[in-house]
């Protein structure tokens, strides 16, 4: 390992861990949801304590019940309303939506490395593309070679010995692959295949004694070699690089044209959308003294723009994530290359910058002038990349970039989201969050879709369960400042917190993506999980819950509901006509609900949860739960667009386990069984929860698709 490498590999070993814009609005929202439940489970023990002594009697209707008892079986309720409260199921929601993403991304051709990163890709807002392979098809052709030098067979023999790749031959005997560097094996495939005459690189090679040899780097821009041709017994200087680099250091051209003639053929080929290499040879004398650099010939290389960029650069600027490519190309060819691949199209000269303009340039003047605007960055260095990043992100930017080389490895590691391509470095894969395996930049807008739907599904169930949260906090309030036992017992609330919220956290996690979520723009990073329409939609689902629930509750106090009849007779129109009159309330002889009626409202509480998962499942999403249902019967073939597996699955789960619970473990969870038919009217009457607001959505996606 060479120093340069050491420092980079020490750099990117000590490199902090970013906080990813997930991880710190889950905290925000862990921390609310801790501070609030303490301070309902305070108000339960303050508000049980407070009606005890303000009745003037610290027993209930049996006796017997200390002030000691009454305060325990009070702090034990608010422990169990905290531990409720806390979403147990979303460290797996999102655990398992993370690990379903990245296997659906493998197949996807996106192979995730680090998991966060599934989730942070959906949160970019640009992204720093390399062109060689993932805007272009990374297949070197060469299209012009000019000679400027009569003595072909040295021009020839500085092109194969000044060289590190190889051409293998395929099994199929066909065209040889490249095997190194794929702009070096394009030149040798052309003078192998294409040239008259044609050339054998490995005579040349295997008549010449390399005696040294200097490596291209970005700052220099050239790759030189002196080599002894055993033929001839002649040594000689071979360069080649960026053609006015090594035209700046040659003092003439081969056939004694200008300097200025061969310029502007460049920029013709550049013009193109070609990538350019200039050569030149000097023969080095017995007593090591060298004649001038000669400069004999110049080649232009085409690797096109892959068929599926343009389209997807569209996709992306729908979806609000700006493109800026940064290359090592001359901005001619970057600009051309740019307007093929769809990131310039009519852009003035304030879209583009050179890698020596942006060095010489200052952080704030970039910040606020170049920045905002810039779409290609040419002729870049390793150095202009990293600074290129940091910049962005200082601008609050999400930024994700590509890179394939060693070089890259420290932007890679210092975007939130590093792309690192399938036929890149060893480096810069370690360096990376996610592998673009086909090297494709449609490959990247599939990593933004499933981190936004991802993301969403996380949403769906903080949506789903806080809800639940809120309903089941404000019962268990109502019933502190009466004086009442909850209708929900420890081990209810334990069961829809720990089993039914993570039946309900795997089902939203493998929601497909929507493909919807890529005509919005990005969220802000600096937002919260739970904005204001999701917040004033917990608030509001949980107090409607709630007064079902305490209407029922009142309900059920009021009467005594007779098992044989069930449902039924609680539904008589002397009950409801009570009800809706207001005339109920919870003073009543009654001591305490029976079993069979704490089981009414146990299940109803836990049907009306499970009806409202579909509610959830369709949040922030444009199509309906009966518009999919009509869809799939008129176009069967299209089920698979609406219909998931493992979604109904594990609704039926939620579904089979309530009734399995009440009607086989109802002593322990302190309910009676319920008849067949009373789950009929259960099912049937706490649908209204997903009926009344599905239609609500059918209609206005018919009125406004």
């Amino acid at each position: 390992m060479d120093t340069e490498e050491g420092k980079g590999a020490e750099i990117l070993k000590n490199e902090p861990t970013v906080e990813t814009p997930l991880n710190r609005q889950l905290n925000q929202l862990a921390s609310a949801i801790t501070i609030a439940s303490y301070i309902v489970a305070a108000l339960i023990v303050v508000g049980r304590m407070a009606y005890l002594f303000l009745d003037g009697d610290p027993s209930n209707n049996d006796g017997f019940v200390t002030i000691a008892e009454h305060t325990l079986k009070s702090i034990m309720l608010a422990v169990s309303l905290i531990v409720v409260s806390v979403p147990e199921g979303l460290p797996m929601s999102v655990t398992m939506s993370l690990a379903l993403s990245m296997r659906k991304m493998l197949a996807q051709k996106n192979l995730v490395r680090k998991l966060h990163a599934c989730e942070t890709m959906g949160a970019a807002t640009v992204i720093c593309s390399d062109k060689t392979g993932t805007l272009t098809k990374n297949k070197m052709q060469v299209r012009e070679f000019d000679c400027y030098y009569d003595n072909y067979e040295l021009v020839a023999q500085s092109l194969c010995v000044n060289s590190t790749a190889e051409l293998a031959l395929r099994e199929d005997g066909e065209k040889p692959r490249t095997v190194g560097n794929p702009t070096e094996g394009a030149i040798l495939y052309y003078f192998a295949r294409h040239s008259e005459p044609r050339i054998d690189y490995e005579y040349y090679r295997d008549n010449a004694t390399i005696i040294s040899q200097k490596a291209f780097t970005p700052e220099t821009k050239y790759m030189s070699t002196m080599a002894v041709d055993e033929v001839s017994g002649k040594k000689y200087l071979y360069v080649k690089g960026a053609p006015e680099i090594v035209l700046a250091m040659c003092e003439k051209v081969g056939d004694g044209r200008s300097k200025e003639a061969v310029l502007s053929r460049l920029n013709e080929l550049q013009e193109k959308g070609m990538r350019t290499l200039g050569f030149a040879i000097a023969e080095i004398m017995p007593d090591e003294s060298q004649t001038p650099l000669l400069y004999v010939g110049t080649v232009g290389i085409q690797d096109p723009v892959r068929d599926d960029v343009r389209d997807a650069i569209v996709r992306n600027r729908e979806a609000g994530v700006r493109v800026i490519m940064v290359t090592g190309d001359v901005a001619i060819t970057a600009r051309e290359i740019g307007r093929e691949a769809g990131i310039v199209d009519g852009d003035g000269e304030e879209a583009m910058m050179s890698g020596a303009e942006f060095a010489k340039a200052d952080d704030q003047y970039l910040k606020e002038k170049v920045l905002p605007t810039l779409k290609i960055l040419s002729r870049a260095r390793p150095e202009d990349k990293l600074r290129l990043v940091s910049l962005l992100q200082e601008m609050g930017e999400v930024v994700a970039v590509t890179g394939d080389g060693t070089n890259d490895a420290l932007a890679l590691k210092k975007a939130q989201v590093g792309l690192s391509m399938g036929d890149g470095t060893s480096r810069a894969k370690e360096a990376s969050d996610i592998t673009i395996i086909d090297n494709s930049f449609a490959s990247i807008n599939n990593g933004i879709l499933w981190g936004r739907s991802l993301y969403m599904n996380i949403k769906r169930f903080i949506l789903f369960q806080m809800t639940v949260n809120v309903c089941a906090c404000l019962v268990v309030l109502l019933g502190a400042f009466l004086g009442l036992d909850s209708p929900l017992t420890v081990t209810q609330m334990l069961w829809v917190n720990l089993i039914m919220d993570t039946f309900a956290a795997i089902a939203l996690s493998t929601l497909p993506p929507d493909p919807s979520l890529m005509k919005e723009a990005p969220r802000n990073p600096r937002s919260h999980i739970v904005d204001r329409g999701m917040g004033r939609r917990i608030l509001f689902g949980g107090l409607f819950f709630f007064l079902v629930l305490a209407g029922l509750w009142q309900l059920l106090w009021h009467t005594s509901v007779d098992p044989s009849q069930g449902v039924t007779s609680l539904l008589s129109k002397e009950n409801l006509s009570l009800f809706f009159s207001g005339a109920l309330n919870f003073h009543h002889d009654k001591a305490h609900l029976s079993p069979y009626e704490l089981g009414l409202f146990f299940s109803t509480f836990v049907l009306m949860q499970f009806w409202n998962i579909f509610n959830v499942r369709y949040f922030h999403t444009g199509s309906s739960f009966l518009g999919d249902i009509a869809d799939m019967l008129i176009h069967p073939k299209r089920a698979g667009e609406h219909f998931s597996f493992g979604f109904a699955l594990i609704a039926a789960v939620i579904l089979l386990g309530q009734i399995l619970i009440v009607n086989v473990a109802g002593e322990f969870f302190e309910v009676a069984p319920l008849p067949a038919s009373d789950w009929g009217w259960l099912l049937l009457l706490t649908s209204l929860v997903l009926i009344v607001p599905d239609l609500y959505r059918l209609v206005r996606n018919l009125l406004f698709p």
